[in-house]
């Protein structure tokens, strides 16, 4: 997982992590899902092998070679300030009306008419062995080769650099009263009657096909909000291009970009999810919204952990992530941070203020989903990894800028300043928070990958401090290998529920439906 930094941030972040194995029975063997254009696509279910497959050949009892890692310092030079973001973008053409025809071929080969499935070449040690015996032993012994594997461990050093973004005018500093925020009985938790995948969204296969039309070949999250009535944004995390292949995340070769949006009008989501557009920095190329330093050990990416729109100002939290952790599901931030547009999401600002660091690693609104309600917008945050609680804080929506402003949710009070103070909201662990309020019903909905459990699960609750219901699991990594996010579609109701799901191995988005009894 550390060939690359693309392969490291990913992997570390994505892979479910704490490698829940599946004890459930798998599903019956199908093919893979084929497009309207007759593409395979990612089928993320755990299934039985093909039946007319071949058998795949056993593993050496002894492997071929033992490799030993071996950390090798490589000192990167890091320029300060930041250089300022390429803000280059260009307008979404018209698609051609046949969705099957490439709509960039000066820009992407049309491929090939898909006949099957294709094999993958057969890579693993037991073939690559010299001697043929299996063992890998030069000398025939039938020991293992003991190789030694040089491991990059970036050491970074500032160095001046060229001008980068102007300074930014710190907010007026605001302290709020400590008020009270009581608790309201916890209210009755939905009955799921069923939880079907609709369709794959994002990659090759995809009836979006956003691997031809906006280069986009391997991609997560895929996080949702209102920008307008009638349209939504929908951002997703670290995303590949051409040369992306199926196994996880990308490289920082197959044309690496932190984070992408793309826009929907798409109102009848039980048939899946159109993508109309992406805001775009060259024709079919999704555009970088967020810059990053792509360093590891001192910015490697800039991942984006939800989005809101106040009047016409879209707005979007996100993490500095500094590294992966070698322990999966474990990472490390600079800081959890705002971003802000005025032109309806085609460029980003980041706020230099608006920001909660980690000091220590402990900062408990690192990844962060916030949500406008009323005169207030509240922030629902867990630390950097997969295994933290969820804290909750408030503030007014005009102020949502000023980090001095907030208020943070405490032993059933709402004070200033108390961010690491913040009373955890639930039981358990939580991660890839996403929270919306449902006006119809008048309660609140939280969804979330519990890494401990295996489970994607849904709470709901009167207010955002609770009582929260218990956790009610949506679905499992034993049905979804490697499954995680489970981000909200604005347009869900309490008895529809629509969220996207990631699968680590194919590396794309799925939208889910939840079909809920709510209480009466």
């Amino acid at each position: 997982m550390r060939a690359s930094h693309g392969s490291t941030a990913l992997g570390a972040l994505l892979a479910v992590t704490l490698a829940i194995p599946a004890y459930a029975a798998p599903f019956p063997w199908m093919p893979p899902p084929v497009n309207m254009c007759g593409e395979t696509g990612f089928d993320p279910l755990n299934r039985l092998p093909d039946p007319a497959a071949p058998p795949a050949p056993l593993p050496p009892y002894v492997p071929p070679s033992i490799d030993i890692p071996v950390v090798v310092p490589e000192l990167t030079p890091v320029p300060l300030p930041d250089p300022p973001h390429d803000n280059t973008r260009v307008a979404q053409v018209p698609l051609p009306s046949d969705p099957c025809l490439n709509p960039c071929p000066e820009v992407r080969d049309t491929p090939e008419p898909e006949d099957g499935i294709e094999e993958s070449d057969d890579t693993s040690p037991s073939s690559g062995s010299g001697s043929g015996s299996g063992t890998g032993s030069s000398s025939g012994s039938g020991l293992p080769r003991i190789r030694l594997k040089p491991e990059r461990e970036t050491i970074p050093i500032p160095v001046p650099g060229g001008e980068g973004e102007p300074a930014q005018e710190a907010p007026p500093r605001v302290v709020r009263p400590v008020e009270p925020g009581p608790l309201r009985p916890a209210v009755a938790a939905p009955v799921v009657e069923s939880v079907r995948l609709v369709e794959q969204v994002t990659g090759h296969g995809s009836n979006n096909r956003t691997d031809m039309r906006w280069q986009v070949d391997g991609t997560d999250l895929g996080l949702f909000w209102e920008t307008e009535p009638g349209k939504v944004a929908m951002v997703f995390g670290d995303t590949f291009g051409e040369g992306w292949e199926y196994g996880g995340a990308g490289s920082d070769t197959a044309d690496w970009r932190s984070n992408v949006l793309a826009y929907s009008t798409d109102t009848d989501l039980d048939d899946g999810l159109v993508i109309d557009s992406m805001v775009q920095d060259s024709p079919c190329h999704a555009a970088e919204l967020l810059g990053s330093r792509k360093i590891e050990n001192w910015e490697t990416t800039t991942i984006p952990t939800s989005g809101f729109a106040i009047g016409n100002r879209q707005y979007l939290s996100y993490m500095s992530v500094n590294h992966w952790s070698k322990i999966p599901g474990m990472w490390l931030t600079n800081y959890g941070g705002l971003a802000y547009s005025d032109d309806g999401g085609q460029t980003w600002t980041k706020d230099q203020h608006a920001r909660w660091e980690n000091m220590f690693g402990v900062g408990r609104f690192q990844v962060a989903a916030m949500v406008p309600h009323g005169e207030y917008v509240y922030m629902f945050g867990t630390p950097n990894g997969r295994i933290g609680v969820i804290g909750l804080a408030r503030v007014r929506a005009a102020d949502v800028l000023n980090k001095t402003a907030y208020q943070y949710w405490v032993d059933g009070n709402w004070a200033p300043a108390a961010e690491n103070s913040a009373t955890p909201l639930v039981g358990g662990t939580a991660s890839e928070l996403s929270v919306r309020f449902d006006a119809d019903s008048g309660q609140w909905q939280m969804v979330y990958l519990d890494a401990v459990a295996g489970k994607i699960v849904l709470r709901t609750a009167a207010q955002p401090q609770g009582r929260w219901t218990s956790a009610v699991p949506l679905l499992s990594t034993e049905d979804y290998p490697m499954a995680y996010g489970g981000f909200i579609h604005p347009w869900s109701t309490a008895r529809d529920l629509y969220f996207t799901m990631s699968a680590w191995q194919s590396y794309n988005v799925y939208l889910m439906h939840a079909r809920l009894n709510p209480p009466g």
